[in-house]
Formats: structure tokens, sequence, C-alpha cells
């Protein structure tokens, strides 16, 4: 908009800032009511049993009974955190290997290639007593490359390969190593994992193309990939990927108005010039974690405490794979954040602001795997891509393509991916409802799972089934998008991203790049409090070494408090309370930066009257 015609058209701005106040206000109690409803809701949880005078009072054994578990349980409780810490002493001085719970062969390694990356191609090899046939349709799992080590799609048995295994599909795993490839880009990456399926298909040249299925971070990449070269993939499988980015609820999840209150993508350039143009992923786990305080800060730590003499193992496998994050170069973190998630160009067809990337080229039917639980990858930035995509149902189905959707109600983002009951149940019926889904007709499709009651433990205990939806269907729980178009606001961020990010470029970069070294880097990334808290409590403290003995001692005598202790049901009130306050403490946070972002950028764009980006 030039000067002249924002002179010009008066009434308009009027009428938009007038909309916009109106906007504010509405959302202002929309956000108290939301915030004050859950807060009520959880402390009434919480005070219930005090309430209605469930918690009994102890007597003075009960006291002496519960101090000795409660010194028992806090020593063996700091042994874990130091076995943790050990972990990972160990693991880097190993040189960061993959983490993967299944035995597997390399088949290429992607440092090799002509243009090197740090992504390999593996197989993995069943167990023994395990029979695989190479008739069947490969399954390629691709791991996210978004902050923790590889080996999410591999973390257990109960896993997407396990299940892979289970169902007799050859399965071939792609992983990546700690340090990427000097001169690294997306674009090498892709022309790699493209070089891993065409091997895979030469491998089975009887079967049909491979499943793919890709999750997270590595489920938009494979989106990208699929458009770029449709032949490859018989069937695609996202979970939990953000493809549209921009997307969502007002103030359900706020982790897309961060990048426009941090002024833009220029933090990213920061942190890879002082890791010498390599990124830190300790940053984005560090930033996954606040999302979540209650959990990060509180309940994780008191689910181990609670249940320290069962719950050690599975802890230190989770936090062996999350507490050791990998690095990227500064032209792929840059590339992920200005098209992705500022930028929100991978699904906004082949205008001027996109990163020409069209998604209708994509031949084979997409599954996406979605949950109402997920903050960093909610339904709408899931889904929204197919209404950005096809602008209607005829569309879709005049462009003959199949989509199919399987929204879970309520797990959390990791849980997609670790939860045992999710791979037995949603990650077992999309695999064996893969011959199924191909043969659907053109449309758009919700996969439905209904637990029926099974008649053995031999017979499936869920029912599957395919009803058909219109695009509409999925837009319902974004009614926001007709009152009030956020994506002018989007556009000014973008905007302010490039920006700040040139002026960065201009007169940040050139000195702050010469004045760090590799030595100065390395101490940067130790020194990140996520490193800090492990080497903290590790063997190099003094403190905390003599543990290593004295916990198998402790062991050894140990007198846990009997189930029935009362001072136990006050211990979980106390902490059923502490999980109440944060998650109070995160919803009135999530509310302020909802709102700070509509001001501040709903009133930019009203006042500059920011365009919608082309290709939109």
């Amino acid at each position: 908009m030039t000067s002249k015609s924002f002179f010009d058209k008066p009434e308009e701005r009027f009428t938009s800032a007038l909309a916009l106040f109106q906007h504010l206000g509405q959302l202002q109690r929309l956000q108290f009511d939301t915030v004050s409803k859950a807060s009520a809701l959880r402390h009434k949880a919480v005070l219930a049993p005090i309430l209605e005078g469930h918690l009994r009072q102890p007597n003075l054994a009960d006291f002496l009974e519960y101090w000795v578990d409660f010194g028992q349980r806090s020593l063996l409780y700091l042994d874990a955190l130091r076995q943790r810490g050990d972990n990972t002493l160990a693991y880097e001085r190993a040189g960061h290997p993959l983490l993967l719970k299944f035995p597997y062969e390399t088949l290429i390694d992607g440092r090799d290639l002509p243009r090197p990356v740090n992504y390999s191609l593996l197989k993995i090899l069943p167990e023994s007593g395990q029979a695989i046939d190479e008739k069947p349709t490969p399954v390629i799992i691709i791991d996210p490359r978004a902050g923790p080590g590889a080996g999410i799609g591999a973390f257990q048995q109960d896993s997407t390969v396990g299940e892979s295994l289970r169902a007799g599909h050859p399965t071939y795993f792609v992983a990546f190593n700690y340090f990427p490839e000097l001169g690294q880009t997306l674009h090498d990456v892709n022309v790699a994992q493209a070089h891993f399926i065409e091997h895979v298909i030469d491998r089975h040249p009887d079967a049909e193309k491979p499943i793919i299925i890709g999750n997270c971070q590595a489920g938009w990449a494979l989106m990208r990939l699929a458009a770029a070269r449709p032949e490859l993939p018989s069937l695609l499988i996202i979970n939990a990927a953000p493809l549209s980015s921009r997307e969502d609820g007002d103030g359900h999840n706020p982790m897309r108005y961060v990048g426009g209150l941090l002024g833009g993508a220029w933090l990213t350039r920061l942190a890879s010039d002082l890791g010498r143009d390599r990124f830190d992923g300790a940053w984005l786990i560090s930033y996954f974690e606040s999302l979540n305080p209650a959990n990060a800060y509180w309940s994780k730590h008191y689910n181990l405490f609670s249940k320290v003499d069962s719950e050690v193992p599975h802890f230190l496998d989770f936090e062996r794979w999350w507490g050791n994050p990998v690095l990227f170069n500064s032209e792929e973190i840059e590339a992920i954040v200005d098209d992705l998630f500022i930028g929100n160009r991978l699904t906004t067809g082949l205008g001027l602001q996109s990163s020409k990337v069209d998604l209708k080229k994509i031949k084979a039917p997409v599954v996406v795997f979605c949950s109402s639980g997920d903050v960093i990858a909610p339904p709408q930035q899931a889904l929204n891509w197919i209404a950005d995509t096809y602008p209607n149902d005829l569309a879709l189905c005049s462009a003959g393509r199949t989509i199919v959707y399987l929204k879970h109600t309520s797990i959390d983002h990791l849980d997609i991916f670790i939860s045992a009951a999710v791979a037995r149940r949603e990650h077992r019926k999309l695999l064996n409802a893969s011959e199924a889904i191909k043969l659907l007709a053109p449309g758009l499709y919700e996969m439905i799972i209904e637990d029926v009651a099974a008649a053995s433990e031999s017979e499936p205990s869920h029912e599957v089934y395919f009803e058909p939806r219109q695009i509409a269907d999925i837009l319902l729980d974004d009614e926001h998008r007709q009152e009030w178009d956020d994506e002018y606001a989007f556009t000014v961020v973008d905007q302010a991203s490039q920006i700040n990010s040139a002026m960065y470029e201009c007169c940040v970069r050139p000195w702050l790049r010469r004045a760090i070294n590799e030595t100065t880097a390395e101490l940067i990334r130790n020194a990140h409090p996520l490193r800090m808290q492990q080497y903290a409590y590790s063997s190099l403290n003094p403190i905390v070494s003599w543990l290593t003995g004295g916990a198998s001692l402790l062991r050894t005598y140990r007198q846990p408090v009997s189930t029935d202790n009362p001072l136990l049901a006050w211990q979980q009130t106390f902490s059923n309370l502490i999980e109440a306050q944060l998650n109070a403490y995160r919803d009135v946070r999530d509310a302020s930066q909802v709102m700070s972002f509509h001001a501040i950028y709903g009133g930019l764009s009203t006042l500059t009257g920011a365009q919608r980006p082309d290709g939109e």
C-alpha cells in the first residue's frame, strides 16, 4: 500500500481498526473465560480429596515409615539422575552412535554420496524367529530431525518399526548422525532420501512401491519430496507434521505466535553463528519443554521419584534419546524457519512467496495422523494444507487424489511416537489398512478406529472403517478463519522477520562469525542448560559420585512404604497442586502471548494494509 492509497481510504482503515478492536475484545473475553474455567476445574479436582475428607490423618508409625522411605527414595532418585548424566558422557565419548532398539544393517551411508549428507539408509533386521517375506510392500520410516537424536520411530518394540516388522513388511529406516556434513542443505537431504527410496525399490522388483512414513519434521520433508518425485511412493503416512504452521484456533496452541513475538528468524541466525554455522538442537528441546512446564519441570521428575523402584530403566531410555540433541547447518535451520514456520511457504502454492513446492503433484494416497492434544502439530496445522491446496471437494476428486486422516482426541506430540498403546492401536491399524486405503475412490476420508469386545486374545479388538468427509469438515474447529483472518498479521510477521534478519546479517553476523571459533562454539554448546543439568548430576560431580556404589547398597536394605500409608495420599495431593499451579502459569503465559501478538501485528497489518502473500 502506497502513502497515497493509505490516506485516500480513511473509511476502510477506520473499519479495519474497529474490527481489530472488536476482535481483541472478543479474544480477551475468550482467553479470560478459558483460563479461569480451566484453573477452577483443576483446583477443584486437586482439593476434592481434602474437602470430601478422603485424606486421613497419619499417626507416628506412619510418619516414621514414610520418612525412611522418603529418604531412600530421594537418594535413588538422585542416583537415577547420576546414571542419566553418566549415560550422556558415555554417549558423547562413543561419538554419538545411533540409538535404535532393533538390530540393523547400514545399506547406504549418506556421507559417501556425491553431495554428502549425515543421513543413512538402514535395513532393520528381524528378531530371531520373526519371519519376513521380501514380497510384501516394503516400509520406509524416516526419522524426524527436530532436536533430539535419531531413534524415535524405533524407540521400543511397540513402535512404528516394531509394528512394521510384526506385519511382515521388509522394513527400512532413514536415520541421521550428530554432525551435519559441511555445506549440507535441505535440497541435498531430499536428493539423498530419493536415492534411498530408489535403492529400496530396486531391492524389491516384484513388490509395490514402498509405503513411506514421515514422523513430525520428516513428515513435511517427505511431502516436499513426494511433490518433487511423485513416482516413488505407493502410500504416504504423515504422523504429527505441522504442514500449515500458521493455522489453529485462537489461543489453543500459541506456538505459532512465538516467531512474531521474538521478531522473526534473526534469533535462529544468532544461535547458528554462536555455534560456528551450526545450530544446536538443544534450543529446540528446551522450547518444546517450555510448552508444557508442568511435565518438564515437575511431573516427569515426580513420576520417577514416586516409582523409583520400577521407573528408572524407562526414564533412562527416554532421556538417552531426548537429552542428546543433534546439530543443524545454519542453511538448513534458516530455511526451515524462514519457509515453514515464519513464511508458511510449503502450502501456499506457486506464488512469488512460495517455496516452489506444488503439493498437487503428489499422486500417492496420503494418510495424516494427528491429535487434538498435540500442541506442536495440532489438527489444524496437520490438516488445513488440504484446504489450502484444494479449494473444494470437486477439485480434490477431479485431481484423483485420496487423502485420509486419523485424529486422536487426547494424546500429546511425543505419545504419537513413543506410546506403546498408540503403536499397538493406531500405527498397527494404519499399516494393516494400507491396502484398503489404496483402493479408496478419490476424495477425503476420516479413518475411524472403534474398540470392540474381543472374543479371544488372538482376535483383533478394534474395528476400522473409512467415513467420507468434506473439506469443510476439517475447518469446523477453525471457525476464527471466518471471523478474523489473521493471515494478514502473519504477512507482517514475515516482512518484519525479513527486515530484522537482513539487519542482523548486515550489522552483527560479519563480526560475530569472525569472533567465534570451534572451541568457543563447543563451550557454548556444553554450557546449554539442557546439558549442564546432566553434567551437574553426573559422576563428574563429587557430591553425587559416591552414589555409584551407595545406591546399590541402599537397594539391598530398601524399606518401601506401605501402599495404604496416608502420607502417600497427601504427597500425591501436593504433587497435583504443584502441577495445577504450573498449568495455570502456562495458560496465563499463553493467553498473554496470544493477546500481545494480535495487538501488535493486528495493529500493524491494519495500519499498513497488509495483503495476503501471492499464491494464497
